[in-house]
C-alpha cells in the first residue's frame, strides 16, 4: 500500500479548546442542547424506545461540559461523518455537527437522531442525560459516551435496559466492557491500558528507562491508561518507584508534583493527566522540578505538539502512547479520503484542536474523540446492513454486530469477547523539524492488542486503580515485536 509523508502537528492548542468550551458552554438544569429534535416527543407518545419497525432512534451522549467539554462538537461530527458517508446524512448546517442530520437510512431503515446528551464527565450526569433520551425521546440506539466514568454508567444502564442498542463513543475505562459485560454494549476502540501498550518495552529496552514515576488522574480512565503502562514497563524489568493521582480538574497541581521524585532520583516519568490538566500539571513540574527535559518524560494521549507553546520546546524528546487515531505523518489512501470526505461534509467546524473556533473539518477528524465516534457509526450502518435493517430481533443483531470486522481508515477492528475493539497502537515521539517546531513522528505500531493485555486483566481481577496492578515481570505478546515506523512508512 502506498503511502505519502504528510508531516502534521495539530494546529491549535486542545487546552484552549477545552478550558474555551468547558468555561462557555451551557447546558444548565434543562438539559437541552438546542437540537429541534430535543424539543419534540418521541414515537409512539409513551416514552418507550421505539422497535425494529419504526425505525432507528438514535441519540448522541456528547460532553458539552466538564474537562473535556471542548469536544462536544468533535464527537457529534464524528457520528454524522459516518452517516454521511455510508447512510445518506445531510448535516443540517455547513459549520456545526450540532444542529443534526436528516435523511440518513441504511437498508430501508430511517435513522433519525431525536438528541444530543449533554455530559460533564460525571456518572449520575450521563445517567440523566441517557435516561432523557431514551425515556423521554424514545430512542433505541445510543452512540457514546466519552469518558470513563461516564462508559461505565451508561454499560451499567445498557445492561439494565436491554431494549436498547448502545455504540461506546470513546470513553476509555476497561470496567465498562471487561467487568460490568452488558451484552447490548458494543465499543469499537481501545481501552486506556491497549493505548499504552508497547511504550514501557520502548522505553525500558531502547531508551534505558529502569525507574519511573506515575502521575495519572484519579478515575477510571486515569487508571486504566496507567495501569496499561505499569503492566508494561513491568513486564520488561522495570520498576515503578512512585504513583501519584490527582483529581481530575485539578488546577493546582503544586502539591502532587511535590509528590514525585526529583529529576535526579529516576529515569522518567509516565503522565496520564488530561484534559484540561495536561499543560497546568507540566507547568507545575517546571516550577517545581526545573525545566523540562523531554527524553525524561513520556504521556498519553494527551501530550501533542501544542504543549511547546506554553512549555518550550524542551518537551521535544517525549515519547507518546497510542489513541484511535495515528499521527499525522503516517498517510494512506484511505485516511486521506476519511479526511477529504470530513472537508466535503462541512465548510467548516469550531472543534477542539482549533479552539473551538471555525476550522477544516479534516483538523478534528485527525484526532482520537472524533474518529471514536465515527467507527461507532459505521458500526451502526454496517450492523443494519448485516441484518437488512431490521433490528426487531434484538439477540440476532446484537450477534451481528459482535461479529463484525469494520476495515477503517486507521485500521481493520474486530471485537473480544466481551465485546470490546481489538486494535493496532501507534507510538509516537515528540520531535523538532527542520524548521525548530515540535512535530508528532510515529515510531511504532503495536498490532493486535485486546484489553486482557496479554493474560494481565480479566473479569476477575481487580479494576485498574491506585495501587492495581501491581508490578510485576510477565511475558507479554508485543515484546519486540512492535512493527517500526520510519518516515511515516510501516516497516513490516
Amino acid at each position: 500500500m502506498s503511502r505519502q509523508r504528510r508531516r502534521a502537528s495539530l494546529a491549535l492548542s486542545v487546552t484552549a479548546g477545552l478550558a474555551l468550551l468547558a468555561a462557555g458552554c451551557g447546558g444548565g438544569d434543562d438539559d437541552s442542547t438546542g437540537l429541534p429534535a430535543d424539543q419534540e416527543s418521541a414515537g409512539g407518545g409513551d416514552g418507550s424506545p421505539a422497535g425494529g419497525d419504526e425505525g432507528i432512534r438514535l441519540g448522541i451522549l456528547g460532553q458539552c461540559e466538564g474537562p473535556f467539554g471542548g469536544f462536544h462538537e468533535d464527537v457529534v461530527a464524528g457520528t454524522t461523518l459516518a452517516l454521511a458517508q455510508f447512510a445518506g446524512a445531510t448535516p443540517n448546517s455547513s459549520t456545526s455537527a450540532l444542529e443534526g442530520f436528516s435523511g440518513a437510512e441504511v437498508a430501508g431503515t430511517p435513522i433519525e437522531l431525536v438528541g444530543i446528551g449533554c455530559g460533564d464527565d460525571t456518572a449520575d450526569r450521563i445517567v440523566q442525560e441517557v435516561r432523557r433520551l431514551v425515556e423521554q425521546l424514545g430512542a433505541n440506539v445510543i452512540i457514546g459516551p466519552l469518558s470513563g466514568d461516564e462508559g461505565i454508567a451508561i454499560a451499567e444502564y445498557a445492561k439494565a435496559n436491554p431494549e436498547i442498542t448502545v455504540f461506546a463513543g470513546i470513553s476509555g475505562s476497561q470496567e465498562q466492557t471487561l467487568q460490568v459485560q452488558a451484552p447490548n454494549y458494543f465499543r469499537f476502540y481501545g481501552d486506556g491500558a491497549i493505548w499504552s501498550a508497547g511504550l514501557g518495552d520502548l522505553l525500558h529496552n531502547q531508551e534505558g528507562w529502569d525507574t519511573v514515576a506515575v502521575i495519572a488522574d484519579d478515575y477510571s480512565f486515569g487508571h486504566t491508561s496507567a495501569a496499561g503502562f505499569i503492566a508494561d514497563f513491568c513486564a520488561v524489568g522495570g520498576d515503578v518507584v512512585s504513583r501519584v493521582f490527582p483529581p481530575l480538574g485539578t488546577t493546582d497541581y503544586s502539591s502532587y508534583i511535590a509528590q514525585l521524585p526529583n529529576p535526579d532520583e529516576v529515569d522518567g516519568y509516565f503522565w496520564a493527566v488530561g484534559g484540561t490538566g495536561t499543560q497546568a500539571a507540566l507547568e507545575a513540574f517546571v516550577n517545581g522540578k526545573g525545566d523540562l527535559t523531554g527524553d525524561q518524560h513520556a504521556g498519553n494521549l494527551f501530550f501533542n505538539p501544542n504543549l511547546a507553546q506554553a512549555l518550550g520546546t524542551g518537551i521535544a524528546g517525549a515519547y507518546v502512547g497510542g489513541f484511535a487515531t495515528l499521527p499525522g505523518d503516517v498517510q494512506t489512501p484511505e485516511i486521506e479520503e476519511y479526511l477529504a470526505a470530513a472537508d466535503a461534509t462541512w465548510e467548516t467546524i469550531p472543534g477542539s484542536l482549533s479552539g473551538n473556533e471555525p476550522a477544516p473539518p479534516s483538523v478534528a477528524a485527525a484526532f482520537g474523540f472524533f474518529y471514536g465516534y465515527y467507527t461507532a457509526g459505521v458500526a451502526l450502518v454496517e450492523s443494519l446492513e448485516a441484518v437488512g435493517g431490521d433490528i426487531s430481533d434484538l439477540d440476532a443483531y446484537h450477534a451481528a454486530i459482535s461479529d463484525l470486522t469494520l476495515d477503517l481508515p486507521y485500521g481493520e477492528i474486530s471485537l473480544d469477547e466481551n465485546r470490546s475493539g481489538i486494535v493496532d497502537v501507534g507510538l509516537s515521539r515528540l520531535v523538532l523539524d527542520d524548521a525548530g517546531d515540535v512535530v508528532q513522528e510515529t515510531v511504532a505500531i503495536v498490532p493486535g492488542v485486546d484489553q486482557t493485555f496479554g493474560g494481565t486483566f480479566s473479569p476477575d481481577t481487580p479494576s485498574p486503580g491506585r495501587d492495581f496492578p501491581a508490578c510485576e515481570e510477565r511475558d507479554l505478546p508485543w515484546v519486540g515485536n512492535a512493527i517500526p515506523v520510519v518516515d511515516g512508512v510501516p516497516q513490516g
